[in-house]
C-alpha cells in the first residue's frame, strides 16, 4: 500500500545555485586568463604567433573544464542532471576540437613567417621538438574523438565501440599536460600564474580520479555486488537482479542509473549506463535492458554469481526535483525503466498520469508491472502504440493537451530516445510548462 506524502517545495533554488556557481567559475577564470595573456602578449614573435598563444591558453582552460565534466561531480550532477551535463560535454568537446585546429595553425603560420618558409615546411621543423610532437599527437586524438562524435558517424558505431574509442581521451590528456609543461609561456611567466594554472589542472585531475576511480573502487569493495537472477521480460528485453552487502548505503533513488560492468564476463572497458527499473529496497538492484549493443544483447546469458562493478548512482530524474502535487510520467521504449521505478516511489504523491510510447503492445517492456502499479497508485496509464503519422502524434502539443489537459499544472518526468525527448520538450514549451517543472533525460552518448 502506498502512502501519499505532501510535496515538498522543490530545490529549484539548488539547481539555479549550481548553474550560478558554474557561470561564476567560468567568468572568473576567463577574466584571469585574459589578464595572463595581456601580460605576455608582447613577447610573441609576431601577430600570428600571438593569436596562436591566445588560442592555446583558452584551449588549455576549456580542456580543464572538459576534465571536470568527465569527472561527473556529484554536486552538479544531482542538481543539473546527467542529460544536460552530457550535452555540455558534447559541445565543450567540439569547442576543444576547433581550438585544437586553430591553435597549431596560427602557431605554425607565425613561425613560418618568422623563418620565411612555407606553412607545410614549418611542420617538420616544429615536430622535431618532442613537446610539440606530443601536442600534435594529442591534437590528432582529439580529431578522432570529434569525428566519431558526429551524429552521422555515431549511427554506424555500437555504443561499446564508441566508448572504447573515447577512452583515448585519457592518453590525450596526459600528452596535453606534458605539452603544456614545456610550451606554456603565458602561465609560466610568474610564480603566481604557475600556481593558478597548475592548481586549476590539479583540481580537475584530482576530481576525475576521485569520482571515476577511487570512490567506485571503495564502494564496490564494500558492497561486493553479484548477479542473483536474470529474468527475460520480452523477446528483446531482460532484467538483471544484483545483490550485495549494505546496498542501502548506496543511497540510490528511483529514477537514477548506474554505469555497469561485469568483470570476467565482458571486457573491462565495456561499460553501459542502465537505469534502475525498480525502486531500490536495500537488498537488490534491478536493471532492465533491451538488446541493442553487444553487451546488452549478452545479458540474457549472464551467469548467476557474476561479479558486478558499478559507478553511481547518477541522475536527477528523481522526486527531489518535484515542484507540483500532480505528475505526468512520459516514457519511450526502454526509457520506461526509470519511469517505472519512479511510479513505485511513495514520495510521488497526487494524481499521476503515465504515457508509455512503444511500437507495439508486445514490445512494451514491464507492461504487466506498470498496470499493477498504476492500479495500486490510482494512476492513469496510456499505452501509445503505432507509427507516428499525421493522425498519430501523441507528443504534439495537441496530443499532450488531449491526454493531459492540465499538463501545465504538473511536474513532467520524461525518459526516452533523444529525438522523442526533443519533440516532447518542444511541445512542453509550446504548452507553457515552466522549465522547473520539466525533468527530462534522453539517451545520449557520453563519456
Amino acid at each position: 500500500m502506498y502512502t501519499a506524502t505532501s510535496p515538498r517545495v522543490n530545490r529549484v533554488g539548488s539547481t539555479r545555485t549550481a548553474q550560478l556557481l558554474i557561470g561564476a567559475f567560468l567568468l572568473v577564470n576567463l577574466v584571469i586568463i585574459e589578464l595572463m595573456f595581456a601580460r605576455t602578449a608582447n613577447t610573441a614573435h609576431n601577430t600570428l604567433g600571438s593569436v596562436g598563444r591566445f588560442l592555446g591558453l583558452h584551449l588549455g582552460f576549456v580542456m580543464a573544464v572538459q576534465v571536470l565534466l568527465i569527472a561527473r561531480l556529484p554536486f552538479f550532477e544531482r542538481r543539473i542532471g546527467m542529460d544536460k551535463l552530457t550535452n555540455w560535454h558534447r559541445w565543450t568537446g567540439f569547442t576543444v576540437f576547433w581550438l585544437v585546429v586553430l591553435h597549431p595553425t596560427f602557431v605554425l603560420l607565425g613561425f613560418a613567417e618568422l623563418d620565411q618558409i612555407s606553412f607545410l615546411a614549418e611542420i617538420p621543423n616544429l615536430a622535431g621538438q618532442m613537446p610539440v610532437l606530443l601536442g600534435m599527437i594529442a591534437a590528432g586524438l582529439v580529431g578522432v574523438m570529434a569525428v566519431t562524435s558526429v551524429r552521422a558517424a555515431r549511427r554506424h558505431l555500437s555504443y561499446e565501440a564508441w566508448h572504447a574509442i573515447h577512452l583515448v581521451v585519457y592518453v590525450m590528456l596526459a600528452l596535453a599536460v606534458i605539452h603544456q609543461v614545456y610550451e606554456g609561456s603565458s602561465f609560466n611567466s610568474s610564480t603566481l600564474t604557475r600556481v593558478y594554472w597548475w592548481g586549476l589542472w590539479a583540481s580537475a585531475i584530482v576530481a576525475l580520479l576521485t569520482n571515476r576511480l577511487f570512490v567506485p573502487l571503495v564502494r564496490n569493495a564494500r558492497h561486493q555486488l553479484r548477479v542473483v537472477a536474470v529474468v527475460p521480460e520480452t523477446s528483446e528485453a531482460v532484467s538483471v537482479y544484483v545483490g550485495g552487502r549494505g546496498l542501502e548505503r548506496l543511497r540510490a533513488r528511483p529514477g537514477q542509473f548506474f554505469w555497469w560492468r561485469f568483470p570476467g564476463y565482458t571486457s573491462w572497458w565495456q561499460v553501459n549506463p542502465w537505469s534502475l527499473s525498480a525502486a531500490p529496497d536495500g537488498r537488490t538492484l534491478r536493471l532492465t535492458a533491451k538488446a541493442i549493443g553487444s553487451t546488452s544483447a549478452g545479458l540474457r546469458q549472464l551467469p548467476v554469481g557474476t561479479r558486478v562493478y558499478v559507478e553511481g548512482p547518477y541522475g536527477a530524474l528523481t522526486t527531489i526535483r518535484r515542484t507540483r502535487r500532480d505528475t505526468v510520467l512520459i516514457a519511450g521504449g526502454i526509457g520506461i525503466t526509470p519511469i517505472r521505478a519512479l511510479l513505485e516511489d511513495p514520495k510521488l504523491a497526487g494524481d499521476i498520469v503515465l504515457l508509455y510510447r512503444a511500437r507495439t503492445a508486445a514490445e512494451a517492456v514491464l507492461i504487466g508491472e506498470l498496470r499493477n502499479l498504476a492500479h495500486q497508485r490510482g494512476a492513469r496509464l496510456h499505452l501509445l502504440t503505432g507509427r507516428t503519422s499525421r493522425e498519430n502524434q501523441p507528443f504534439s502539443p495537441e496530443g499532450l493537451r488531449g491526454l493531459v489537459p492540465d499538463i501545465a499544472e504538473r511536474d513532467v518526468y520524461m525518459c526516452g530516445p533523444a529525438p522523442m525527448a526533443d519533440a516532447v520538450l518542444s511541445s512542453l514549451r509550446a504548452l507553457r510548462v515552466p522549465a522547473h517543472q520539466r525533468h527530462i533525460e534522453a539517451f545520449r552518448l557520453g563519456v
